[in-house]
């Protein structure tokens, strides 16, 4: 089969109430060389299967269905498509409707018409929870320190990728994947336009704060070494006050002047030391287990079954 112009990737989890109209909108679009459709299913239940399964089935333009043996998470998901994927572009949205497939076409003509690697839907407004949004512009921040990126860009899930900057991308083999940081690694070719972001078709959003801290740690831990140098510079800043309260100290006993020493005095100061001794602690703990699971070779994502449409097979 030719090259397809443009190929929706689409992580599918827990959405088999919403994932056929989604489906159905992009069957129903035209796009000038033709596209198609790649399902993940990330291990969510026989539901969710059943109706991706029934989508290929009675497929209307090429549907491939990948699915996980098991849950791995969404940008693990998101890969697993784009190795899959063959067309020029490929956009990647939500199953739950809120990424309009019309506006994955404007991201697609964007791309194509400035040469950019990869094209970012910026939402005008998002239709998420309070604590969600709140979630996004906190991880806004930290990708600003974190990674190399202008100040103040929007990384969004809803983007377009040329072919080019996803092949470099799904080299990547380790556990936890942060897609934005790999993008980010391969090209500077990087642009955005306002998009709509309609409410969910169905159900409730099963990324929980769980996911979330997940992505903060893969933002930071796999793709900057920023957290490090925190650490340092606190601990650095810490032993300079000790300092300062070890000189004042002496110069109180010195001059026989001050409040007396005691207990509480001692136990506060002890908290803060070891406060900060576990946060480091911790913190170099995250960066080894990150580095034991790579060495062991964790799988990114394990394939159980991969099932294509007759549109695809042909």
């Amino acid at each position: 089969m030719p090259q397809p112009a443009l190929t929706f990737v689409v992580p599918l989890y827990q959405s088999a109430e919403s994932i056929g109209a989604v489906v159905r909108e992009i069957e129903g679009l035209v796009i000038p060389g033709g596209h198609e459709i790649v399902l993940v299913h990330d291990g969510s239940g026989e539901p969710t299967s059943r109706v991706a399964r029934e989508l290929v089935r009675t497929a209307r333009i090429p549907i491939t269905l990948v699915e996980h043996a098991r849950n791995f998470g969404e940008h693990n998901a998101v890969l697993s498509g784009w190795r899959r994927a063959r067309g020029a572009h490929i956009v990647n949205l939500d199953d739950d409707g809120q990424n309009p497939p019309a506006e994955a076409v404007r991201l697609w003509e964007h791309a194509r018409a400035t040469g950019l690697d990869v094209v970012f839907g910026h939402y005008e407004e998002k239709k998420h929870s309070a604590w969600r949004n709140l979630g996004s512009r906190f991880t806004s921040r930290m990708t600003d320190w974190a990674l190399d990126k202008p100040r103040g860009f929007y990384l969004s899930s809803f983007r377009c990728v040329s072919a080019f900057a996803a092949s470099q991308v799904v080299t990547y083999a380790g556990p936890f994947p942060y897609i934005d940081g790999l993008l980010l690694q391969v090209t500077q070719r990087i642009g955005s336009i306002t998009v709509r972001h309609e409410a969910r078709v169905a159900g409730a959003s099963t990324y929980t704060l769980r996911r979330l801290v997940r992505l903060w740690l893969s933002a930071w831990i796999n793709f900057s070494v920023l957290p490090l140098r925190v650490a340092t510079m606190l601990g650095i800043a810490i032993a300079f006050c000790g300092v300062v309260a070890l000189g004042l100290v002496a110069w109180l006993w010195l001059n026989d002047t001050g409040p007396a020493t005691g207990w509480g005095w001692i136990m506060a100061g002890l908290l803060i030391f070891s406060g900060t001794q576990l946060v480091m602690l911790g913190l170099f703990g995250e960066y080894l287990g990150r580095m034991f699971l790579a060495v062991n070779q964790r799988p990114q994502s394990v394939v159980r079954e991969e099932v294509r449409s007759d549109h695809a097979r042909g």
